[in-house]
């Protein structure tokens, strides 16, 4: 039994150096989930998703004309699963749909951005604290350094018992969270350090 323990305690260890990332510098942009049916009249829709949008298509112009990857990931949707037309992807860019929270999981995603040498990500997209949040905490446990851009984020409000918890507060709590896994800016802060 005790073999067994230390044998399987050693194949985890293995595991995750297996998938340290090198430091190469390269970075990618990962914009996750800004669909069609999070903004208004969809099935899901946020609160301020429109700004968001317009922020994260700032960054997706920086990092298209500076020739550094994209990488859209979308979840799969009955109806109006679309790309917002401000950050619609371009023929050439990698997109991952994926079924579940996380970008990482049944995806290829991450075998995608070992594969580009990407050792840095600024991630973006809908919602905070459901897949923008998975992927920022799974992309930190891979070894990306992340940067995370606030104000590309949206989010919605909840309900817990007899409490609505506004949206303001969920996303601030999740950034407040977050804030031990990634660096985290503003558009304009980003763009103005570039």
């Amino acid at each position: 039994m005790m073999r067994r323990v230390v044998t399987i305690a050693l194949l985890i260890a293995l595991a995750g150096v297996a998938r340290a990332i090198p430091d190469t510098s390269r970075v990618a942009l990962l914009i996750i989930d800004i669909q069609d049916f999070y903004f208004p009249g969809g099935k899901s829709e946020l609160v301020n998703p429109v700004p968001a949008a317009q922020n994260a298509a700032k960054l997706l112009d920086y990092f298209r004309s500076n020739q550094y990857l994209v990488a859209h990931v979308g979840h799969n949707a009955s109806e109006n699963q679309e790309f917002y037309p401000l950050v619609k992807p371009l023929e050439g860019e990698a997109v991952f749909m994926k079924n579940k929270v996380n970008a990482f999981v049944d995806t290829q995603l991450l075998d995608y951005l070992q594969g580009q040498q990407i050792s840095k990500l600024v991630i973006c997209g809908m919602q905070t604290h459901m897949s923008v949040e998975a992927a920022v905490r799974a992309a930190t446990d891979f070894g990306f350094k992340v940067t995370l851009i606030h104000d590309a984020c949206a989010t919605r409000d909840l309900k817990w018992g007899n409490e609505i918890i506004p949206a303001k507060m969920v996303h601030l709590s999740t950034l407040a969270t977050l804030q031990s896994y990634s660096k985290i800016l503003s558009t304009k802060e980003f763009l103005d350090k570039k």
